[in-house]
């Protein structure tokens, strides 16, 4: 095992106190940069570093390029090549991050070769994609989590909108009621946006480039009136229930349009379907699916990929063209890939999240000297007894190859394989390569919290 290092990144959504309050970092001031995520990474543009024996400082990308078998095992080694298989972070929103689509497997090996030709800088502003690698995400709340994912059904989208008394909501409502009576003669004023439809639109049903229509109309819609946005969703929210969906989706569509005053896209949300998570829920993210993440904290996993295309919301690069030919215009609940009874279980301190992919899974775990059930995984077991009934009592044990990383979230806890035996608190973390095989992870007799730890665990599958 190795001590490995967070790389921190800044950027205007950020927090200035939670991550800081997790990683011991100094409090911020007001005119600092805030603190957005903490990337575990083997990514070439922001690999994590590390100590080696002795002290000797290196980095995961270095150390798995030098020794890829005893690093990530030799079925990752073959699987993926001598990389690591996905990306690991802790995430703090307390803004609402830009409305995004992460780029499909082909248009991000077309767009990363492109800018290469175009001697786009890797770090550059304007450059969209980072490699070549499309990105599927997965999201554990670590405390009450909102966000925007996918889209929900076209009569939902329509009762927000009309509800919304403003020129675009107005616009958007008409895109999703035109409807195309000849094939491939859609309505005249939607011909510029029809040919921005991705190659897949071949085969779509109507209702869903009426979708793509209305998507299109606010995201490229010229600034609004500064608050007139923000003041047309308050007064739809007078008009709705004070819980359930409706109020859920206008609740983040009126966050965003406090922090983007002018902004048009802010309109989508209601487009989309509103999530609502309590810790240890989660939300998966395919490559394609719009989202837009709204406030709270998190870990984040995904393929071990950097690219963001951006729609708005954002004082960033936006890359619209490109982000509308990935784009999954289907309406569909979104994915909990702590769900599926092939995918994870709630055993006992243990919660596992497996989406159905082969780079990466994440566990959410306690280690507890008193006895009790731990508040996260009762909550799940309760929310699906049938699965727990059906399946039994099970004994579920950490994979024991491919490259590993333990955080500390709480706490203190000791991690323990054959050869080693090493203690963390709160912030700190490993990297545990598969050479290691085994481990265990306990309480830690000797921390400043002896009693207690929680940890997040990213793994690649068993």
């Amino acid at each position: 095992m190795y001590p490995i290092e967070a790389v921190p990144k800044h950027y205007a959504w950020g927090s200035r106190t939670c991550l800081q309050t997790m990683f011991h970092l100094p409090q911020q001031g007001p005119q600092e940069p805030r603190l957005a995520e903490m990337w575990f990474s083997g990514h070439p543009q922001s690999p994590s570093p590390m100590k080696l024996p002795g002290g000797v400082s290196s980095s995961l990308l270095d150390e798995i390029h030098s020794n890829p078998v005893a690093m990530v095992g030799e079925h990752a080694s073959q699987e993926f090549g001598p990389v690591m298989p996905y990306l690991f972070k802790v995430i703090s929103a307390e803004i609402p991050l830009s409305l995004q689509v992460h780029p499909v497997d082909f248009e991000a090996r077309a767009g990363y070769n492109r800018e290469n030709d175009l001697g786009i800088a890797l770090d550059a502003p304007e450059r969209s994609f980072k490699d070549s690698l499309a990105k599927n995400e997965m999201l554990v709340a670590l405390e009450p989590f909102t966000a925007s994912v996918g889209f929900a059904p076209v009569i939902e989208q329509l009762r927000l909108l009309r509800s919304v008394n403003h020129p675009i909501a107005r616009q958007m409502v008409h895109a999703l009621t035109a409807r195309t009576f000849h094939v491939g003669q859609p309505p005249q004023e939607y011909a510029a946006s029809d040919v921005m439809m991705p190659m897949s639109s071949i085969t779509w049903p109507d209702s869903r480039r009426r979708i793509f229509r209305a998507f299109h109309v606010a995201i490229t819609s010229p600034p609004t009136d500064a608050g007139s946005l923000e003041q047309a969703l308050r007064e739809a929210c007078e008009n709705v229930p004070e819980s359930g969906r409706q109020r859920e989706a206008l609740n983040g569509a009126v966050q965003a349009a406090k922090a983007f005053d002018t902004d048009p896209s802010v309109l989508c949300l209601l487009m989309m379907n509103p999530v609502v998570l309590a810790e240890g829920e989660s939300v998966y993210i395919p490559a394609g699916l719009p989202h837009a993440y709204i406030h709270g904290t998190a870990a984040e996993i995904m393929t071990n990929s950097d690219n963001v295309l951006r729609a708005g919301m954002t004082i960033k690069h936006r890359d619209i063209s490109n982000l509308l030919h990935s784009l999954n215009c289907q309406p569909a609940t979104p994915i909990d890939p702590s769900s599926s009874a092939f995918a994870a279980l709630a055993i006992q301190d243990l919660i596992t999240y497996r989406p159905k992919i082969s780079e990466y899974m994440l566990a959410y775990g306690r280690v507890d000297s008193a006895s009790g059930a731990w508040p996260i995984a009762g909550r799940l077991i309760q929310r699906y007894g049938e699965l727990m009934q059906k399946y039994g009592p099970q004994r579920l044990q950490l994979p024991s190859d491919g490259p590993r990383v333990l955080l500390c979230t709480e706490g203190s806890l000791q991690c323990i394989t054959a050869m080693q035996r090493v203690s963390l608190d709160q912030g700190e973390a490993v990297f545990i390569p598969a050479q290691d095989g085994h481990i265990d992870i306990g309480v830690n007799p000797e921390g400043h919290e002896a009693s207690h730890g929680s940890y997040l665990f990213a793994s690649t599958p068993f």
